[in-house]
């Protein structure tokens, strides 16, 4: 789970690029990095941390300069957690390429086995963004040209396709030439690209949400489609083709859960009325399933649940109250790193209003369970707050299967819904009644009327996987090196502001 954005334009791209990876900060919180280009001259700062915490203005953002550059927004899935693996990569053959890159690939060792032995190209970290890189520099090289043209980058990632697996929205600067996004030919991951037209001429925005394009006044042009290349040079030509053979429309559909702002459009699709359909949708099957219930009010878990509980007491016709306190300081403990500070920062981050809940049945909404954590916590803060009865209803349905595709749940273990019954899940997160999504009410909520998606991945529901390389097998080596023990023997690093000069 990361962010994305690259920007061409006629004046300096420093402030902006950090105001874009500012507006996708939700998209990562473990690490941020821009590289810019001013010429053949490369300036490059990368650090773990938020963005706001990158870059001083002084000591970093005055040193960013250049008409040109990328950035990017980490939380790892897959590498360690060092700022050595903060993106973006870069590479000096050919023609020196940066790339940033939100996804997760399934097929990294048979590509760095190739990379070694095949196209001896030597891979400096555990991040596959690195090999991705790598993969795409060679398949430049294989162009066998001095001089770029528009048709031999769609060659390159045409053949990238060809190679790689699994999840990947990319933004790639080559210097001297211009910006490269492209994304897989499932589409797993989002990206978008905008143009804003100013008295010298226009500027693009590549990037993973439009509400990145909205701050900085760019017009969406619209999404990169699965396995489209969209190419934007140095002077202000845009160039987009199809470079897949045959793609498959195949968003992931937690995206709209959990990941994006409810700002965005995605896919063509308002985040924000997606998730009031999912309220509704939930709305409905309580009165399918519990028409006689007893809810007194409407309590949601703050803040992605917010729409859809909004939406589902309106539809009971029950109260809908904000009985929960959030502390604007803590980050979301979905994606922090650690059973132990997820716990910790549950208590820090929330704090119950007592008289929202002091002698009632409350009806508590959250978007989905993952590792349930959070849930069982606010249960018992409910509890401890006075409620008479608690019940938990989940927009999504269980999360009982790990993503492999650049969300940070990927081992069986850490996931309080696999193995486990509705039933046996109520008892063991203390609520009185557990209430989850229907699956197909949920594809129903985000799909709409936008039938130019052909499905959704939604693997973590249903453990099918739409690239279908994923075995078992695969499962269990992801396991091993992901859970949180094996994270923090990873843990160490280096960083840095550097020029990169003549690279290309």
């Amino acid at each position: 789970m990361c962010g994305i954005a690259g920007l061409v334009s006629k004046s300096p791209v420093n402030q902006e690029l950090f105001d874009a990876l500012t507006m996708l900060q939700h998209r990562g919180q473990d690490a941020a990095g821009i590289i810019t280009a001013d010429g053949d001259r490369l300036h490059l700062r990368k650090e773990n941390g938020l963005v706001r915490d990158v870059f001083h203005a002084d000591e970093h953002m005055n040193k960013l300069r250049g008409l040109m550059g990328i950035g990017h927004v980490r939380y790892p899935t897959a590498g360690c957690a060092t700022s050595a693996e903060a993106q973006p990569f870069y590479t000096n053959m050919p023609f020196g390429i940066s790339l940033a890159h939100n996804g997760n690939l399934t097929n990294t060792e048979e590509l760095k086995q190739a990379l070694f032995e095949e196209d001896r190209r030597h891979i400096n970290t555990e991040s596959d963004s690195e090999v991705l890189l790598n993969v795409f520099a060679h398949e430049l090289m294989q162009q066998n040209t001095l001089r770029l043209t528009p048709e031999d980058i769609f060659a390159a990632v045409a053949r990238v396709h060809r190679r790689v697996r699994g999840a990947y929205a990319v933004v790639a600067m080559i210097t001297g030439y211009g910006i490269v996004g492209f994304r897989d030919p499932y589409g797993i991951r989002p990206a978008v690209v905008g143009r804003r037209d100013g008295p010298h001429g226009p500027d693009f925005l590549i990037a993973s949400e439009s509400v990145a394009l909205d701050a900085l006044g760019f017009t969406v042009l619209g999404d990169i489609e699965p396995g489209e290349a969209v190419i934007v040079t140095e002077d202000g030509r845009l160039f987009r083709q199809q470079c897949a053979a045959k793609p498959m429309y195949s968003p992931c559909i937690f995206e709209y859960v959990y990941l994006a702002r409810p700002d965005s459009m995605m896919n063509n699709i308002s985040v924000h009325k997606a998730r009031l359909r999912m309220g509704v949708k939930l709305a409905e099957k309580i009165q399918r399933i519990w028409p006689d219930h007893d809810i007194d009010v409407v309590i949601p878990i703050p803040d992605t649940s917010r729409v859809p509980a909004s939406e589902l007491a309106q539809v009971l016709g029950v109260p809908y109250r904000e009985g929960y306190i959030k502390n604007r300081y803590i980050g979301r403990t979905f994606i922090m790193p650690g059973q132990a500070q997820r716990k910790k920062s549950v208590r820090q981050k929330l704090n119950p209003v007592d008289v929202e809940f002091r002698g009632k049945n409350v009806l508590l909404v959250d978007d989905s369970i993952v590792r349930g954590t959070t849930s069982k916590e606010i249960i018992q803060m409910a509890r401890d707050a006075g409620a008479r009865k608690v019940y938990f209803a989940s927009a999504a349905p269980p999360v009982r299967y790990p993503n492999v595709y650049g969300i940070d749940m990927p081992t069986t273990a850490e996931l309080v819904a696999h193995g486990r019954t509705e039933e046996e899940l109520c008892t063991l997160l203390g609520a009185d009644r557990l209430v989850f999504q229907d699956l197909e009410d949920l594809i129903d909520a985000v799909k709409h009327k936008h039938a130019n998606i052909e499905r959704f991945d939604c693997s973590v529901f249903t453990g099918e996987y739409v690239t279908q390389d994923v075995d078992a097998k695969y499962l269990n080596q992801l396991e091993l090196f992901r859970n949180d023990a094996a994270k923090e023997t990873r843990k160490a690093g280096a960083s840095g502001t550097l020029d990169l000069q003549n690279a290309a």
